[in-house]
Parts: structure tokens; C-alpha cells; sequence
């Protein structure tokens, strides 16, 4: 069961995520807060130094918190998780494998996942979604010692990496995320629904173990018109957040 603390940050991020309190307001009093939720002032305060964790509001004894974001910095974990970020937004991730199978490491591969040329590796091709919607398309190489276990998830398993967590008590720790622009080709135009040559926005990232084994690397590419990248900047948090686009 959601703590009552956890339930209170979700309801107060949704708040600012449409804007109720805009960036530079204040929000109410932990008295005014404790009371319009029914609860002590100490499981606002659990609630609020959440939200100031991820750099959504700014903590001052003694004074009203100040909103500093209009959305959710997250933390890399999240990031990583397609699912992960979209429950945040109250949206439903959905995924589909379109093909999958193993290909001799190329030279990419060999530098990427710290492997030895021709090693076995698992390669998928997976549509993301929003709420049904085709969103991202995720081009993925497994490293040939996890490839096993991601073979055997369910083609429409919405979120990998809480799989692999559950099966193998694996967690991606660390990565390195290159975004640029790139124009749709005919494949993925036809996996998105848009347009040939339209632009899209590729991160391009490789993932690792917290001991720095390499786990995979990827061509994720989304549509612009559902999704953006932001970076909120502060002495303490420099975080790159993915919203929905609008």
C-alpha cells in the first residue's frame, strides 16, 4: 500500500505539473496543506522534502516553499524507464517487440558493451507508447551474459527494466545519454504514424552496472510532438527530465 506521504507529493506534483502553482509561486503553509489533506504537519513535511529532493520546489527554514520547476526532475533511474517516467505523468507506457533476435557483435557493439568481436548479442526492436499512442522506438543491443533474460520477457511487457530487476535483481546504474535530430526513415515512419522525413529526436545511450559493466546500448527515437527533453539546473541538481510535449 502507497504511504500516505507518497500519495500527498503525486497529488502535489500533478498540481504543478498543470501549472496550479506556476514556477516562482509559493506553495500553501504545511498548516494550510496538513489540513486540506487531512493529515499531521509531519507527513506534509515527508511529502514536501520529496518534491525538494527531485528539485521541484526550494526548501528555506522558515519560509513558504517556492516552486522552481514546472515538472519532475528525475533521477536516471527513471529516466531509463520509459514506464517509470510515464506513470509519473499519470499516463499509461505500453511496449511492443517488433523483432528480436542475435547478431555477431559488429565493431559498435564491441566498443560499446566492452565485448570481443562476434560475441552473440541480442538485438531488439520495440514500439513504445503512450496511453496506446506510438510514441518512441527503441533500437536496443543486449550484452551477450543478460541477453538470456530479457529473451524470455513477454513481447509486451511494459517495462524491462522492472523486469530485470525482479528476475535477476539487476539495476542500471549509470549511463551516457547523446541526443541530437534526426529525419524519420520509411520503417519507422510507418511504426510511428508520421510522416517521412519527419524530424525525430534521438538519444542515443549506454547503460551500466553500478561496478561499470556495460548491460546495453540504444537508438531510442521519439516523435517531437509527444515528448521533450529539459535540463533544470541548480547548485544541487543538475538533471535531465523527459515530459510530454505541449
Amino acid at each position: 500500500m502507497t504511504a500516505r506521504h507518497e500519495e500527498i507529493a503525486d497529488e502535489l506534483r500533478r498540481a504543478i505539473g498543470r501549472e496550479e502553482y506556476t514556477v516562482g509561486s509559493r506553495l500553501p503553509s504545511e498548516s494550510e496543506l496538513a489540513a486540506h489533506y487531512g493529515v499531521s504537519r509531519g507527513t506534509v513535511r515527508q511529502a514536501v522534502a520529496a518534491l525538494t529532493a527531485e528539485g521541484l520546489i526550494g526548501s528555506r527554514r522558515g519560509a513558504r516553499r517556492v516552486v522552481l520547476a514546472s515538472r519532475r526532475s528525475q533521477s536516471f533511474e527513471e529516466l531509463r524507464s520509459f514506464a517509470q517516467w510515464a506513470r509519473a505523468m499519470g499516463r499509461e507506457a505500453t511496449g511492443r517487440v517488433v523483432s528480436q533476435g542475435y547478431r555477431p557483435a559488429a565493431h559498435e557493439d564491441s566498443v560499446r558493451l566492452q565485448l570481443p568481436l562476434g560475441t552473440p548479442v541480442l538485438h531488439v526492436l520495440r514500439v513504445r507508447g503512450l496511453d496506446g499512442e506510438p510514441v518512441l522506438l527503441e533500437r536496443t543491443v543486449y550484452a551477450d551474459w543478460i541477453s538470456p533474460a530479457v529473451e524470455s520477457i513477454e513481447p509486451d511487457c511494459p517495462s524491462v527494466t522492472q523486469r530485470l530487476y525482479d528476475d535477476t535483481g539487476l539495476v542500471f546504474a549509470h549511463g551516457e545519454h547523446l541526443i541530437d535530430a534526426v529525419a524519420c526513415g520509411a520503417r519507422d515512419a510507418e511504426l510511428l504514424g508520421v510522416r517521412r522525413t519527419s524530424p525525430l529526436l534521438r538519444v542515443r545511450r549506454v547503460t551500466t552496472t553500478r561496478e561499470g559493466r556495460p548491460v546495453e546500448w540504444s537508438d531510442d527515437r521519439y516523435r517531437p510532438d509527444a515528448v521533450t527533453f529539459s535540463v533544470h539546473n541548480s547548485i544541487g541538481n543538475n538533471a535531465l527530465s523527459r515530459k510530454t510535449a505541449g
